[in-house]
């Protein structure tokens, strides 16, 4: 999946740019972080992991 496609479904679930700094991006939705590597391509298996964790749709 790329990150902007992630990003933007984190986006929609809540979800807002909390830290950007080191070799991730943090993301918060005023309760727990969630952190977002900065590679152009994320793969299926962290992206899958993330969205079954947080929940997101």
């Amino acid at each position: 999946m790329k990150r902007t496609d992630f990003i933007r479904l984190l986006e929609r679930n809540g979800w807002w740019l909390e830290r950007d700094k080191g070799p991730h991006n943090i993301y918060t939705n005023g309760e727990v972080f969630e952190a977002a590597p900065r590679h152009k391509e994320l793969k299926e298996v962290l992206v899958n992991a993330i969205i079954k964790r947080r929940g997101l749709k």
